[in-house]
């Protein structure tokens, strides 16, 4: 019996192998995370250099690869034993191995919320592309998450590919059918433009960032427009209980914005997830079933 035939008739197996690769995968998003911003904040100086006619400060190579990873206090390489997730934290005791500075909680907390995530899906999904699709996009929505909480920045070279590749999924139907897919991402984006343009025209502020209107879009095109009335709702509910909550702990002044796109993240990987059993309980309780 070969893996792949293993793992199809063992969902133990599967949501086991499932929480692993989430746990990998969460040590490489920790990257994705601390990097794309700063490449991204490269890739515009050199381009402003360039329209003004500057001359381009030579930098040194900075990707998601290289240079390797190192404290940023003391510049020591991390190694791969330094490196296993949550363990080599749990191991170092929180701090680097050669001056002791404390790491950030963050970086194991990632790596297990990609782990428990990973082995939801597998346990919700089975194993099929359906499960390999929602592992790709919660995967992303973890890096939108965060980069977005860091820098209050969607990067296009997250949320634009997962328009596609939600359309491209459901080619085939995997999670609705290709015209609700399509609809969901147009329905997605123009909504979200619509508010933010409305909320500008009255009071002469920016509500939100255009990456928000792309992840609601590529949220639309994986689950179609069905699914985007509760995607919103619960994003906003969430982010009105979060905010509410900073405001009155003195966490978080009032005038300081907070992004939207971790709202919407969370709201649409519990649609995806649960969305069908959410509507059916509604359904039931409204009493329209």
């Amino acid at each position: 019996m070969s893996l792949i035939d293993y793992l199809a008739a063992s969902p133990v197996a599967w949501i086991i192998v499932a929480g692993l690769l989430g746990l990998l995968l969460g040590s490489f998003l920790n990257v994705v995370i601390y990097r794309l911003p700063i490449m991204m904040q490269r890739e515009w100086a050199e381009q402003c250099a360039e329209l003004t006619g500057e001359a381009s400060q030579s930098q040194t190579t900075f990707s998601l690869s290289k240079p390797r990873s190192a404290c940023p206090h003391c510049g020591h390489a991390i190694t791969a034993l330094e490196n296993i997730p949550v363990i080599s934290y749990l191991f170092l005791g929180g701090k680097c191995k050669n001056c002791r500075t404390p790491i950030s909680i963050r970086y194991p907390l990632i790596e297990a919320i990609s782990a428990c995530m990973s082995a939801i899906i597998a346990w919700q999904f089975g194993f099929d592309w359906s499960a390999i699709g929602a592992l790709i996009l919660s995967w992303a929505l973890i890096a939108l998450t965060f980069i977005d909480v860091d820098h209050q920045l969607l990067p296009d070279k997250i949320t634009l590919p997962l328009i596609w590749l939600g359309l491209a999924f459901n080619l085939a139907g995997t999670y609705t059918d290709l015209h609700s897919s399509v609809i969901g991402a147009i329905a997605g984006y123009l909504s979200l433009w619509s508010i933010y343009h409305l909320f500008k025209l009255v009071t002469g502020k920016e509500g939100m960032g255009y990456g928000d209107f792309k992840l609601l879009a590529a949220l639309g095109a994986w689950m179609g427009w069905q699914a985007l009335p509760m995607i919103v709702l619960l994003s906003s509910f969430v982010g009105a209980a979060i905010g509410v909550t900073l405001v009155l702990l003195k966490n978080h002044q009032r005038e300081i914005p907070i992004p939207f796109g971790p709202y919407l993240a969370i709201a649409g990987w519990i649609a995806l997830v649960w969305g069908d059993t959410i509507n059916g309980a509604y359904l039931h309780w409204s009493g329209l079933v």
